[in-house]
């Protein structure tokens, strides 16, 4: 996509942030709907993340956020959606560059991919895997369809985990300690997965352990990413995070442009950049 003189900038903004396929994603909607627009990856380190915020906002454009800057973006907000006020954590900011509104897109992202993988499936045990602003939009969004439903989060960093229950109690989580199998839904809210060399979040004991009927990955990578392939190896209903990013994508449209995005499209730059 050619940029004009007169075109709007929009921007994800993450460390990192080349592995984003929002640019892809995005930019092919405003090509099909001929928006005069153009969408870009900007790293920032935290020492520049609001700078660079205020600064597209004062231009007239739009961001979406990513790892680690979801709970950062949340600061900024002054107008802000139930999501955000629940999560702590916002990935769409748009608006004025001091009083910009944000949203929380996660939220619907992953109710709507747990609902596709799950079908009319009961969620009574799940487990979280990530304490960071992802994992925040994962248990709003499992207590919102099923406000039953006992979630377990599971960190490397004990403190972390604890804190995050505790703040999870307070939004309306019900929240248990990691327990064995099998669980119905498993939820890796961490970065790990989105490099072909990066660790799995859970090992394959661990998977064992939990049985799980259905995993959600987060992380989206080309070919799928490793604990998609050993979980659907075990038997269990797995998806990437591709699902994620198109509803989330979606939504995020709808804010920056006020118009109805083109799903199919969203959903076939995806597809073709992560293939099957």
């Amino acid at each position: 996509m050619r940029l004009k003189a007169t075109s709007r900038l929009l921007a994800v903004i993450g460390d990192p942030v080349a592995h984003s396929l929002s640019p892809a994603m995005h930019n092919a909607a405003i090509a099909a709907l001929g928006l005069d627009a153009v969408y870009v990856g900007v790293r920032a380190t935290a020492a520049t993340f609001a700078s660079v915020v205020r600064g597209l906002l004062a231009a007239g454009g739009a961001v979406n956020v990513t790892v680690p800057f979801k709970r950062d973006a949340a600061e900024l907000v002054a107008a802000p959606t139930d999501a955000v006020r629940r999560t702590g954590a916002c990935n769409t900011l748009w608006g004025e560059p001091d009083g910009p509104a944000g949203d929380n897109t996660d939220v619907a992202g992953v109710g709507e991919a747990a609902r596709t993988l799950l079908g009319s499936d009961e969620v009574e045990r799940a487990v979280i895997v990530g304490t960071g602003g992802s994992a925040r939009a994962a248990a709003v969004a499992l207590a919102e369809r099923w406000p039953g439903a006992t979630v377990a989060i599971v960190s490397r960093d004990a403190s972390r985990a604890a804190a995050f229950a505790a703040w999870a109690v307070t939004v309306g989580v019900r929240c248990g300690a990691p327990a064995e199998g099998p669980v119905d839904l498993i939820v890796n809210a961490t970065p790990l997965g989105l490099r072909g060399d990066d660790p799995m979040p859970l090992d394959p004991a661990q998977l064992e352990r939990y049985r799980p009927r259905a995993v959600l990955d987060l992380a989206y990578a080309k070919g799928g990413t490793e604990l998609v392939r050993v979980a659907r190896a075990s038997g269990a209903r797995a998806a990437d995070g591709r699902g994620v990013l198109v509803t989330q994508g979606a939504a995020a449209f709808r804010h920056f442009f006020g118009v109805e995005p083109p799903i199919e499209v969203l959903r076939a730059a995806v597809e073709d950049a992560l293939g099957p």
